[in-house]
């Protein structure tokens, strides 16, 4: 008796074939739809690995690494079957206990918290007002702000020598006012350093604000308005909300380089304002100790993590709550 609904093997093998020709077609469709998703997500994760991850690992490992003269030893040593991992904590022990490198960070962070926090208040009116401007103007007010750009960056700090110097121009336009009698004591002071880094990092703080602003919809302040608000009340409730995103984009970008910052503590500020970047160049070069040099930039990355994970916290919570907000 003939089974009719028997396959043919010929038929059979036709149907397989087609089927492994549609899977191996998805699948190449598949990896050609996603190559340009990949290839946006994976080549700046390889520019960190590459440019960021090994070289932080490698003074990571010197850190933790004993010397012998100017050898390091291996972390991992394997002898008579038993493989001996030793690690060295003595560096990180002494920073954390010794009252200069404790004195150094607080210095550091207090110094680039008061470049951000002045930043702000001078970049968030020049914003807003940015964006206030016409249409046409805009252009060239972000042209203006970031002209500064063009200027090297060594010309711009030794340019604030020139200005806040004993015989420099700031002095004598005020001797030649007759509003002073002897020149003031403006330059190696914590107030020239914080003059020269507010000059250089204020950039970095407008255009995030501008970019925040620039997209807000004026609709809402006349809304405000309407209902009885202030503009004083409206710019708060409103303006100021609708710009968080802004302001701390912004305060990461001058806090997180002010914190490392060398070349403007070493030409503007003096003696008495220590920043990590001094302290780690003298242990580098002047003591030759790489192990508590390392140690002392792996302990500056930690702090400047710490400011990333609080802003990634942000926008992650501030994703999900637009997001709740869109369900509602």
């Amino acid at each position: 008796m003939t089974d009719h609904l028997s396959i043919p093997p010929a038929s059979h093998a036709a149907t397989v074939q087609f089927g492994a020709r549609s899977w191996l077609a998805l699948a190449g469709r598949w990896l050609v739809r996603g190559w340009g998703r990949k290839s946006v997500i994976g080549i700046p994760y390889l520019f960190l690995l590459l440019f960021f991850s090994l070289p932080f690992l490698v003074v990571l490992k010197i850190s933790v690494s004993e010397t012998e003269g100017v050898q390091f030893k291996d972390l991992f040593e394997f002898a008579d079957g038993t493989l001996t991992l030793r690690i060295k904590l003595a560096n990180y022990q002494f920073l954390a206990s010794d009252p200069l490198y404790l004195k150094t960070y607080i210095s550091s962070i207090r110094f680039a918290a008061i470049c951000t926090v002045l930043c702000l208040f001078i970049g968030y009116p020049f914003a807003y007002f940015m964006t206030r401007a016409r249409p046409t103007l805009r252009p060239i007010l972000v042209m203006l702000v970031s002209l500064p750009f063009w200027t090297s960056y060594l010309l711009r700090i030794y340019a604030w020598k020139g200005l806040l110097d004993d015989q420099g121009v700031v002095n004598n336009f005020l001797q030649w006012l007759h509003l002073i009698d002897e020149p003031l004591k403006m330059m190696y002071t914590p107030f020239s350093m914080t003059i020269g880094m507010v000059y250089t990092y204020l950039p970095f703080m407008i255009l995030p604000l501008y970019g925040t602003l620039v997209k807000a919809d004026p609709s809402l302040l006349e809304a405000a308005g309407n209902l009885g608000a202030t503009p004083w009340k409206a710019f708060w409730l409103i303006t100021v909300p609708l710009s968080k995103a802004g302001i701390i984009a912004g305060s990461m970008l001058v806090f997180i380089p002010t914190v490392g910052e060398y070349v403007i503590p070493e030409l503007l500020g003096g003696p008495q304002t220590l920043m990590i970047a001094r302290v780690l160049w003298e242990e580098f070069f002047s003591n030759v100790d790489w192990p508590m040099a390392s140690a002392v930039a792996v302990s500056m990355v930690g702090l400047i993590l710490v400011p990333l994970v609080l802003f990634n916290h942000y926008q992650s919570g501030g994703g999900t709550a637009a997001g709740g907000g869109g369900a509602r």
